[in-house]
């Protein structure tokens, strides 16, 4: 086998930009969440639309998708027990990657993505899982008011 016969490439090389990442908190809008170059240099209203969909995502994660709203969905439609894993499985798939999501857009290290991710987790838990937004809190909560620990 003759590895002669491959010619390096011809011309100078393209010129590479460096870019930085950040490996401590800052602050500022020129920043890239999830997305190279989103929202970057684009302005401060690419920043909030990035900052809201951060927020969305974190309120998204608290909504009880898992718990006792589909628990009581699929006892209602007799779903066989099949469907029900099958169900069950698919909303813990979406759960996971919105999770994951999120961590990836922390991982850009800005401040304001932080605040807004944890924002959305406070919002989405006072809404979905303490009753505020109707079905009640969840079975967690409700054994804890019971909890000599909490309850003290």
């Amino acid at each position: 086998m003759d590895m002669g016969s491959m010619a390096p490439p011809s011309g100078p090389a393209p010129a590479m930009k460096a870019r930085y990442m950040h490996m401590t908190f800052f602050w500022g809008t020129k920043t890239e969440v999830l997305f190279t170059l989103w929202p970057g240099a684009r302005g401060g209203g690419m920043y909030a639309l990035a900052l809201i969909f951060v927020f969305a995502l974190g309120a998204i994660l608290e909504l009880r998708g898992g718990g006792r709203a589909l628990d009581d969905w699929l006892v209602r439609r007799r779903a066989r027990p099949a469907a029900a894993a099958a169900v069950r499985t698919a909303v813990h798939a979406v759960r996971v990657g919105v999770a994951y999501l999120i961590m990836l857009a922390l991982m850009s290290f800005n401040g304001g993505v932080f605040l807004v991710a944890v924002a959305g987790h406070v919002v989405g838990f006072l809404a979905f899982r303490t009753g505020l937004c109707g079905g009640g809190p969840s079975p967690v909560e409700e054994d804890r008011k019971y909890d000599p620990v909490c309850c003290s």
